[in-house]
């Protein structure tokens, strides 16, 4: 699979050398990226698939060759192409990120250099928190930002305590240049319907104000049997565009809600044999309901040439409820479940504010950045469990069960949940990126100061129960060199920071002697260096990085932080239309992930649960020449071996997934339609495709069965 992919690319290659020879005079690239605006995005490139940059947290946009770390921004049009539902979806397309499951929950989390984020880990237009906790619908996406490695120092530590690998910026939709109402209904398994309405609006003598809306419904039975959705979304955006100011605001709200979700399963030794992957065994009687708004206003300003003031400003009040099941399976896919009740909601409000200047000193030309972060965040939760002795099911032939009374040990009331944590994450950071040689070697150095607290409270009393308070300095150092205006080479060092975890009172059944220390943060150092190169319509990234991450555990009857796991690897990606009417998008990441560090040495050398040593993506789009409107696409979707439990004695296999679409654009009485069908999964294989996500955790998600998807739109 490895050679068909290396294969791949170098025809890819071949395809390009035309693009290289066309661009060959050009002695520098087209400037697409307004440099530093914490507003403005950066143009699509060749293809319209990505961006030729992003938003580099306190840097603001900057180009791809510019940024000294490795980064991608998929964009609208290729969610919309794909028939995205949410921002899953877009990420299968990139790869170094697998998508997975939460513990015990209906949480998107993905994997990313074989460390997880979770979804409530991502920024929303730059700001932590506001975003919904479970699920991110696509239809409020304009780009969904990759950054590969830790990135502590540019947006500040993730309050979740993700992070490590990697971060997710998703920026909202906005009004662009032509006036736009689009109507799309689509079908999907045969029992799911959608309908959306995308409208744009620019005002002003020069459309310096502008306004998006969006509209969609996804309701009913998709592909997995008996399993329901109803997601409704609303998502308005209102963007303005100054001569020295610039300015944005974002409303959302999302209501999503799946009847009888198929859940994750545990092993308990060997892994079964996967089921058929249209069989649901989930009880019916469980589902998963969130009702999310959220919104955000970010606005610059020139104060003069040189110098340029931020703020942003964003919250999000949301609300869950839960009735879970997930089982435990024997190796011949017998199952044990007992049920789950939780009830959760959050208040959470996020802030950022800075300031840009720009100055020269001899040969060399500094932008100045200093900028402050606070996010600020209340949960009420609730939960409640039946008998754990539970009740028997079976993976292929799965028994629905009268639901069992959840009395068996509660905390909280369902009904009215108390506070049971608060938390507050801020920060300063200062730092320079310095120009020589005409802007062909920059240099990069800052710090942020970090400051973590966290508060827990009883779940029935409010009393409190323990608290968290602790502090750190990440520090980043980067360099980019040009040696022509379409390469670029770049290293780093970063940081990620998690927080520090609090001894327990009581080890395997021996008092530990630091019981309620809480330890320091711990810090993941990475190093990585790489090339990027951009030949006019095609370009991509080689990387390599080494990630070290420490953990606590027990030794000589005192909790510390005594265990370290390494990841190290090759990251290679590519993207672009090489030739009229062929985009392609894809790459692939080889990672030697090991526990280095582990109690008594007896997992050392092994690998980390559900970290796969090789996984890739192809997709390929070709507009069919002999029929103008007509395009073809497909995706290979390969991922590696994955341990299944900590000692490596069980593995899961490699899988692989194809996936095919075709749409035709025309015109119907003057008006634009788009056609668009799709179907993941061709081959309809039986696969688990994920393991864990969660730290320790190795429960396994079952990948989702042929699934066809059509839609129609038109433009007005």
């Amino acid at each position: 699979m490895l050679r068909a992919l290396a294969l791949s690319t170098t025809a890819l290659f071949a395809l390009a050398a035309p693009a290289l020879a066309q661009d060959a005079a050009a002695d520098r690239l087209e400037e697409v990226v307004v440099t530093g605006s914490q507003v403005q995005l950066a143009a699509p490139y060749a293809g319209g698939q990505v961006a030729r940059g992003a938003r580099v947290g306190l840097f603001g946009s900057l180009s791809q060759l510019d940024t000294p770390f490795a980064v991608t921004a998929y964009t609208e049009e290729l969610a919309r192409n794909q028939q995205a539902r949410s921002v899953g979806d877009v990420l299968q397309n990139d790869p170094a990120v697998r998508v997975s499951k939460g513990f015990g929950n209906f949480q998107e989390l993905y994997v990313i250099r074989g460390f997880p984020v979770y979804s409530d880990d991502m920024t929303y237009n730059g700001l932590y928190g506001i975003l919904p906790r479970q699920f991110v619908a696509a239809e409020f996406l304009e780009r969904v930002e990759v950054f590969h490695g830790a990135t502590a120092f540019l947006n500040g530590a993730a309050p979740g305590g993700s992070g490590v690998g990697g971060a997710f910026n998703l920026t909202p939709k906005r009004a662009g240049n032509e006036p736009l109402t689009r109507l799309t209904l689509g079908l999907e398994g045969g029992g799911e319907g959608y309908a959306a309405a995308d409208v744009s609006r620019r005002f002003g003598t020069d459309g310096d104000t502008g306004l998006r809306l969006n509209v969609a419904r996804r309701d009913g039975e998709g592909a997995i049997d008996d399993q329901s959705r109803t997601l409704n979304v609303v998502g308005l955006g209102l963007d303005r565009r100054g001569a020295r100011a610039r300015f944005s605001a974002d409303l959302g709200w999302q209501d999503h809600r799946i009847d009888a979700p198929r859940p994750t399963v545990t092993p308990t030794g060997a892994v079964p044999a996967a089921p058929d992957a249209t069989t649901n065994f989930a009880q019916p009687w469980t589902y998963t309901d969130e009702e999310q708004l959220f919104g955000v206003v970010r606005g610059e300003l020139d104060l003069t040439d040189r110098v340029t003031a931020w703020a942003a400003f964003g919250g999000r009040s949301g609300q869950e409820d839960n009735i879970l099941a997930n089982p435990t399976a024997q190796p011949d896919g017998t199952t044990s479940a007992y049920r789950f009740d939780n009830a959760r909601q959050d208040t959470v409000w996020s802030g950022d504010v800075g300031v840009r200047a720009e100055l020269t000193t001899g040969p060399v030309d500094h932008r100045l950045v200093a900028s402050a972060s606070q996010v600020r965040s209340r949960s009420e939760n609730a939960y409640a469990f039946s008998d754990f002795a539970g009740f028997a099911s079976s993976l292929s032939n799965p028994v629905a069960v009268p639901p069992p009374a959840a009395t068996f040990f509660v905390g909280g009331d369902l009904n009215d949940p108390s506070v049971t944590e608060r938390v507050e994450t801020s920060s300063v950071a200062i730092a320079d990126m310095m120009s020589l040689l005409d802007g062909r070697l920059l240099l990069t150095a800052g710090a942020r100061y970090q400051e973590i607290e966290t508060r827990t409270y009883d779940y029935n009393t409010g009393a409190l129960g323990s608290s968290y308070e602790g502090d750190a300095v990440t520090p980043a150092f980067a360099v980019v060199y040009k040696p022509t205006a379409r390469i670029s080479l770049y290293a780093n060092y970063a940081e990620a920071l998690i927080p520090g975890q609090t001894a327990p009172a009581v080890s395997g059944g021996t008092p530990v002697t630091n019981a309620g220390e809480v330890l320091s943060p711990f810090r993941g150092e990475q190093a990585e260096v790489g090339m990027k190169y951009d030949l006019g319509r095609f370009g991509g990234s080689v990387s390599l990085f080494r990630t070290t991450l420490p953990s606590a555990f027990v030794e000589n009857g005192r909790f510390a932080t005594n265990g370290e796991q390494r990841n190290q690897g090759l990251e290679v990606s590519f993207f672009g239309e090489p030739r009229d009417g062929l985009r392609v998008l894809g790459g692939w990441t080889l990672l030697d992930a090991e526990l280095t560090q582990t109690a008594d040495g007896a997992l050392d050398g092994r690998a980390p649960i559900g970290a796969p040593e090789v996984q890739g993506n192809v997709n390929v789009e070709w507009d069919l020449p002999q029929l103008t409107g007509l395009t073809l696409e497909g995706r290979l979707v390969y991922t590696g071996e994955q341990a299944v439990d900590a000692a490596n004695t069980v593995d899961l296999d490699s899988w692989t997934r194809l996936d095919a679409g075709v749409r035709y654009a025309f015109e119907a009485s003057g008006r634009p339609l788009t056609l668009r069908a799709r179907v993941e999964n061709l081959a309809d294989e039986d696969q688990w495709v994920a393991v864990g996500g969660y730290p320790g955790a190795n429960y396994l998600t079952l990948g989702a069965p042929r699934t066809l998807s059509l839609s129609i739109s038109a433009e007005f």
